[in-house]
């Protein structure tokens, strides 16, 4: 078995697979951004090692830095977790290079699978049909055109070298070609450090089934059971369950069986999730995700096996113990995906900020993963996910209405969350039905009003600024000291340390608090377009989030409708565009592409 494992990623997934590694005697190094120095998978690991910079093209996405913290660290293994570098054949590689084991399957494979266009044709060498679509690289805007000219529009365009409908764009028609290639591209390179994208038709009402397979080093490999994930918003998953819910015994064998030969086909090992769209009783490859999903613990609770421990013992060398007719599926189990987003009026708009509470729920069979506690903050530099609210039942009428006793007793305030629009799809008619695609959250379920869903988080978290003091040097040799134990990182190891600091400023009082408590509760309740920009009594547009421009669509003396972009923020790795809320003519743009802005801060001003 493996002696000490780095984990080179961060939130949720780095703790879940550290917890498993305590469980097994295997010492665990963390890696941190100067963001993440005090987040809670570093305060969990045995060792944490900084890599520098906040964004993650500077820290978990830099292979010299990540490099340099295996060397240091002396790991004999790393895992990837997922995002990031999970799905890179290089970094796979780069880690063979030092000595240690990646835990995921060989570079080979990688490049056989992460790259979406090779994945579909060794599919098809397997026997296993895909979506409709093109096999190669989209170069021009053009070849979209020409594509759903003769394939039919809409058309989705897909990063290639990526997953998680991250870099995913659905193109209506030839005027949306240009921009929405743009806009995948920038969003694939930002996410997985690759731009390419290529082209699948887009079905109308499918579902989307996964297939969990495990594969040893010694040629076994078996299918665990399915996942219907097709509750999705920007093609990114929202609820996740087990078993897919009226799929036949037929089908779920095929499917399986359909999987295992993909795995076969490329040579693969360890973990990974077949992709398939189910519809009229057929279903398509969509693409193998080379790594741990997020999703994978609704696979655990049905079947009773911890994913990351048989991960690491694959990695080790071990075979796997039981083989197909081993494996049993029982009840059934859902996930929710708690993001920082603000779901009202079906926009899932980003929602960084500092979580003030985190009361997270219990009870029989109810699990929660989260990379986060009160206090933590979330970063606009990486994924929103604040925590995965996981339960079991004996049947999915069970499962989902423990899920709404579970996602109705977590509460988290400081950031708006997804928690309502979880409640508002478990609630409703089409979902206990299993009536609902990938296209019906967005297309069907009314997000409108959330009012009268209890978990509707909308204060913005930030502590009031102290009033008064000038904050200069001689004030605070005046302020009376106190003793604070810290944290100091040396060579990987954390030390608990004692420093004498002056107090800080007393705080508002409790009418003040509570009345700044009730502004930014308005104010995040207010309602918006695609980006709730807001104009001020100047016609000053200004962003709600925190983030970087990442395109300007409007200069001085243009005329502007009321609804028009006019530039795109991305934060937490997703674009927003930022609308105007009036007609009237640009007198004056405050921001270029790459500026970093605040929430609040003035991007456009209009006349």
């Amino acid at each position: 078995m493996l002696k000490k494992v780095l984990i080179a990623n961060r939130g949720e997934i780095a703790i879940r697979v550290l917890r498993t590694c305590k469980e097994l005697g295997i010492t665990t190094a963390a890696v941190y951004s100067d963001a993440d120095r005090d987040a809670m998978h570093v305060r969990m690991a045995d060792e944490a090692y900084p890599l520098g910079g906040a964004t993650a093209a500077e820290s978990y996405l830099a292979t010299d830095s990540l490099l340099s913290a295996i060397e240091r660290s002396g790991a004999d293994a790393v895992h990837p977790g997922y995002g990031f570098f999970s799905e890179n054949a290089d970094f796979a590689r780069a880690v063979h290079s030092t000595g240690a084991v990646f835990i995921g399957p060989p570079p080979e494979a990688i490049e056989v699978m992460g790259d979406k266009i090779s994945s579909r044709l060794a599919a098809e060498k397997a026997g296993v049909a895909g979506v409709p679509g093109r096999s190669e690289p989209v170069q021009d805007p053009n070849e979209i055109i020409a594509f759903g000219d003769e394939s039919g529009w809409p058309v989705a365009i897909k990063a290639a070298f990526g997953g998680g409908g991250r870099g995913m764009k659905v193109v209506s028609g030839p005027s949306e070609a240009a921009d929405a290639m743009d806009s995948a591209q920038r969003e694939a390179l930002a996410y997985f450090g690759r731009s390419e994208i290529y082209l699948e038709r887009y079905l109308g009402w499918p579902r989307h089934i996964e297939m969990q397979i495990i594969a040893d080093t010694h040629g076994n490999v078996v299918w665990l059971g399915e996942r219907d994930c097709s509750s999705q918003r920007r093609h990114q998953k929202l609820i996740e369950e087990s078993p897919a819910p009226g799929l036949s015994d037929q089908v779920r064998r095929a499917m399986g069986e359909a999987a295992v030969r993909v795995a076969k086909a490329c040579g693969y090992q360890n973990a990974g999730t077949v992709e398939f769209l189910y519809q009229d009783g057929e279903f398509y490859f969509l693409e193998m995700n080379t790594r741990l999903q997020v999703e994978h613990p609704i696979t655990e609770l049905t079947t009773g096996l911890d994913l990351v421990e048989w991960q690491l013992r694959v990695a080790s060398g071990e075979p796997l113990t039981f083989g197909q007719d081993d494996i049993e599926a029982h009840g059934h189990a859902i996930e929710c995906r708690i993001n920082a987003e603000d779901p009202t009026h079906g926009r899932f708009t980003p929602s960084p900020g500092r979580i003030t509470l985190f009361s997270q729920a219990a009870g029989p069979w109810v699990r929660t993963d989260s990379g986060y506690g009160a206090g933590d903050t979330v970063s606009q530099y990486y994924d929103n996910l604040v925590a995965k609210l996981v339960v079991w039942g004996k049947n999915r009428e069970a499962a989902r209405r423990r899920m709404l006793r579970a996602l109705a007793e977590t509460r988290i305030e400081g950031i708006a969350t997804t928690i309502p629009a979880h409640t508002a799809i478990l609630s409703h008619p089409d979902f206990a039905a299993a009536r609902h695609s990938t296209r019906w959250v967005e297309e069907r379920l009314d997000l409108s009003d959330l009012s009268n869903l209890d978990a509707l988080a909308a204060v913005s978290g930030r502590p009031p600024a102290p009033d008064g003091g000038s904050g200069d040097s001689t004030d605070a040799d005046r302020a009376p000291l106190t003793m604070h134990e810290v944290t100091a990182e040396v060579e990987g190891r954390r030390y608990q340390v004692k420093l004498w600091l002056p107090d800080p400023p007393d705080p508002p009082d409790q009418a003040t608090d509570q009345r700044q408590a009730r502004q930014r509760h308005n104010t995040r309740a207010a309602p918006h377009h695609r980006a709730p920009s807001a104009i001020g009594d100047a016609g000053e547009v200004r962003v709600p989030m925190q983030g970087t421009i990442v395109k300007v669509l409007v200069s001085k003396g243009d005329e502007v409708e009321a609804g028009q972009p006019l530039c795109v923020l991305e934060a937490m790795k997703m674009e927003n565009s930022v609308d105007a809320t009036k007609s009237g003519t640009v007198s004056d743009v405050k921001v270029d592409a790459g500026a970093a802005v605040a929430a609040g801060d003035v991007v456009v001003v209009i006349s």
